[in-house]
């Protein structure tokens, strides 16, 4: 936001000027509802005589002292920083301010539980948000280390990056928290600094969290204390036996593939209200979103993202936290590698063994996605500055990233992979490093010369298409074959490629491989000698075993063999691989999305996969809702909730299937029959074998009857007097958001646009709602004053919620070229809005061209 960025120019003149030392940070939360008292005392060097600024995003500061001089806070502070001129060899600086809680999920975020009306805090600071709660060098590469003292209620706990001391100097106060509470006792814990980390990984978590605690032994024998926290409210639901389970299996796996003992002193893993994102590495202190904590049932594809999450945030541990990205150009490395590593241990240390399965359905759909945008950029993107950073955490970061190392994994080889990161490790321990550096362990280990593989696949944007293209003789053996890649013209890189070729052929009823080539591949066509002579199989599959970063087409008769008997496929990484050339075809205009939906309905009942089933019924509904013609999209919609419904009366009973159906059965139901089957689940007139109707499920069920204008205000308010908790006034935010008329989306609209105090949660929850429709023509009347809102929304929101509501309120299912040339006037009349902000309309805009070639496709 303006007055709060940061350019990569100043923190390398900054980090010229001064090293840092040390932080020592004192926090009173004991100061009422709105503010807390921040006080903090830093340590540092500096080219004498030279000038610089510290970070501080605060409603007002008290007090300025540098090596015993006091400074003016009305002079030196200004647009979230305090200049400091006049630098000392060694330097001490002194703040003391008033900073705010947010309930947007940055900095301290502040929440009362609607349970019990109990107060929780936690931190969240990537990118450049600790200094919401303290003064400080906001970038990665000035580490230091940091020392928290902490005053709060004595019922509370306190967590933080080192093992929580016991507290002291105990004290009473009236009302600390500001939720009406007479006098309170206090105290205050202190902290052991921690090693050097940068600011970002820092953390704060308090309030009455229930906790769970175990141990392990860690590879050089020190015994490393782990804990579990939640809610008081949600601590029935907590199953921490198990995420203890696989965080030893997630240390055992990183200690030995990494060569590195855990560079921490304890391992707590919190789950908090309100979250932003997945998870977030702070050091020996991971945040994680509560919506993994199951107070309903889920799906095995949830399940599952537990624990890829678990680990990804273990792997930041020691890539990301004990070594750091100098600036956040790297920021993609960091993400890139724990997702590689986290699906590799999911695959290799836990139960669930099909991960890379669910890479291939997710990953790399998100992956492809993000990569075919008007906004797409090189996987080491340019970031002049911290808002640079903020639009860049995106598929290119994590996804695309993560694929491209998949790939170069399979380029030099995964022990020589490991090694080389290992020696990474070793040798910039507690440092920060840029790419070159990991690259040259990596070249030493493998013997590959990763100058030009760097440039080709790093810094350059777009993805390839890899097509087969054989002849056979009159007895069906193969006289020629060859690949060739293609890549769009806006991005017309060719790369190298290292990937397999897979046979597929019959055996009994299932299509099973006989045969796999593993080859590397470059330029516009490669031959492949070693097929030649060989029996036709009845399949081909390009890019089998998803190593390689690219989209892939069958030839005919494999394409006609896979679309009929896609179900009959054992491997499911090989099936998920056919489902995701399927929807890249429909999605490029290349095949009908009439197709695709014919193709779903036929086939994902049969589908085992969680992950896979999760994605393609996504997919299912995007098509038949965006991609369709519009003359045949509403008897497309009936279709498709007709045969959901079908398909979940038929699932096997409690099976994973058969929730997954249910649930996307009321995200689309678009019909009276679909109501009567809906009301009846929900009142108890019907029933389908091993399914129950819990809290979540109930909620997902009573959206679909609003939908369908079979529920309404007084619905949602009896719903939400049974379930006075979190989840409950989010899932009430969202069905009042999808009342299907005018007027009730207008009032949403109001509800987080013309009023500024909603938190993020329900923000967000909202905005769903919001564009959740049956007729998309009911969000034709408030388009002139989205459009209208949007420099406002910028201007005053802060960027998370400012994604949030530009995003999130778009009204991408009209799908319609009013939509489109509404969105182009209004990016011509802004040639001068943040270039944060355009890309967020550009990329809406892009979706709907790309539905409204796809309806072209379609007729």
């Amino acid at each position: 936001m303006p007055g709060e960025n940061l350019t990569r120019t100043e923190a390398a003149q900054r980090a010229e000027s001064i090293a840092t030392q040390s932080y020592a940070v004192d926090l009173d939360l004991t100061t009422g509802a709105s503010t807390f008292t921040s006080t903090s005392v830093v340590r540092f060097t500096a080219t004498p005589g030279t000038s610089t600024f510290i970070d501080l995003v605060a409603p007002s500061v008290r007090e300025v002292v540098l090596n015993g001089r006091s400074l003016d806070p009305a002079t030196v502070f200004a647009d979230s920083r305090i200049a400091l001129d006049d630098l000392a060899a060694e330097n001490e600086l002194r703040v003391v301010a008033d900073c705010a809680y947010t309930n947007t999920g940055e900095g301290l975020h502040r929440f009362v539980d609607p349970a019990d009306d109990e107060v929780y805090l936690y931190s969240q600071f990537e990118v450049p948000d600790s200094r919401r709660m303290f003064a400080v060098f906001e970038q990665p590469d000035l580490k230091a280390t940091f020392a928290f003292t902490i005053t709060a209620p004595t019922s509370w706990h306190v967590v933080s990056n080192q093992p929580t001391p016991q507290p002291a100097a105990h004290r009473t106060v009236t009302d600390p928290t500001g939720t009406g509470a007479g006098d309170v006792e206090v105290a205050t814990w202190a902290f052991e600094p921690t090693p050097r980390i940068s600011s970002y990984i820092t953390a704060l978590v308090a309030g009455p969290y229930v906790v769970e605690r175990s141990e392990l032994t860690s590879a050089d024998g020190r015994t490393i204390p782990l804990g579990v926290f939640a809610r008081a409210s949600l601590a029935e639901h907590l199953d921490a036996d198990y995420v203890f389970e696989k965080t030893r299996q997630g240390f055992e796996f990183y200690e030995k593939a990494f060569e590195q003992p855990y560079p921490f002193d304890k391992y707590d893993q919190l789950f908090v209200p309100e979250f932003n994102m997945g998870a977030m590495e702070n050091a020996g202190c991971v945040t994680f979103t509560e919506t993994y904590v199951f107070r309903s049932k889920v799906t095995d594809a949830i399940k599952e993202r537990r624990v890829v999450t678990i680990l990804h945030e273990l792997a930041h541990m020691w890539f990301g936290d004990l070594v750091t990205m100098k600036w956040w150009n790297d920021l993609w490395l960091n993400e890139s590698f724990a997702e590689y590593a986290s699906t590799l241990a999911t695959a290799e240390a836990t139960e669930w063994t099909e991960a890379w399965t669910t890479f291939a359905a997710m990953e790399k759909s998100w992956a492809y996605r993000q990569d075919q945008l008007p906004s797409t950029h090189p996987i080491v993107a340019t970031i002049n500055d911290l808002e640079d950073v903020q639009v860049n955490f995106d598929g290119i970061t994590y996804a695309k990233g993560g694929s491209v190392l998949k790939q170069l994994v399979a380029w030099v080889g995964q022990e020589e992979f490991l090694a080389g990161v290992a020696a990474y490790f070793r040798k910039h321990a507690w440092g920060n490093t840029e790419l070159s550096d990991l690259l040259v362990e990596l070249e030493a280990t493998s013997g590959r010369d990763l100058g030009d593989w760097s440039r080709l696949w790093l810094e350059t944007a777009g993805v390839n298409t890899l097509r087969p293209e054989l002849e056979v003789d009159d007895h069906g053996r193969i006289t020629s074959f060859r690949i060739t890649q293609t890549a769009p013209a806006e991005h017309p890189t060719l790369r190298p490629h290292r990937l397999a070729i897979g046979f597929y052929d019959w055996q009994g009823d299932r299509l099973v491989r006989s045969r796999r080539f593993e080859i590397d591949i470059d330029g516009p066509s490669t031959n492949v000698p070693d097929v030649l002579s060989l029996d036709r199989p009845a399949l081909i599959l390009v890019n089998d075993d998803d190593l390689a970063y690219a989209k892939v087409r069958l030839d005919e008769r494999s394409w006609a063999a896979a679309l009929e008997n896609l179900d009959a496929i054992a491997d499911p990484l090989a099936r998920s691989l056919v489902w995701g050339a399927a929807w890249d075809a429909t999605r490029d205009g290349e095949a009908p999305a009439s197709d695709y939906v014919r193709l779903v309905l036929g086939n994902i009942g049969r589908e085992s996969e969680s992950t896979t089933i999760r994605t393609t019924l996504a997919q299912l509904l995007l098509a038949a809702r965006n991609y369709v013609a519009p003359a045949r999209r509403n008897e497309t919609l009936e279709l498709v909730g007709d045969e959901l419904w079908t398909l979940a009366q038929a699932a096997a009973a409690s099976s994973d299937s058969q929730l997954q159906l249910v649930k996307y059965f009321a995200n689309a139901a678009c019909t009276a029959a679909h109501g009567d089957a809906l009301g009846s689940l929900l009142d108890g007139t019907m029933t389908l074998p091993g399914l129950e109707i819990d809290a979540d499920l109930r909620w997902e069920i009573l959206e679909g009857l609003v939908l369908l204008g079979r529920a309404g205000t007084a619905e949602i308010d009896e719903a939400l007097a049974a379930d006075r908790t979190a989840n409950g006034q989010q899932a009430a935010a969202r069905a009042r958001a999808a009342v299907p008329t005018a007027d009730a989306k207008a009032r949403a609209f109001d509800s987080v646009v013309a009023v500024d105090d909603a938190p993020n949660a329900i923000v967000r929850a909202t905005t769903v709602g919001y564009t959740h429709v049956v007729d998309p023509s009911v969000l034709e009347s408030g388009m002139d004053t989205y459009f209208a809102s949007l420099d406002t929304i910028w201007a005053e929101r802060s960027y998370h919620i400012a994604e949030t509501l530009i995003e999130g309120l778009y009204p991408s299912p009209l799908a319609s070229e009013a939509l489109a040339q509404a969105t182009r006037a209004w990016l011509a009349s802004h040639p001068d809005a943040a270039p944060a902000m355009r890309r967020m309309l550009v990329e809406s805009l892009a979706g709907v061209e790309r539905a409204l070639a796809a309806q072209a496709a379609d007729v």
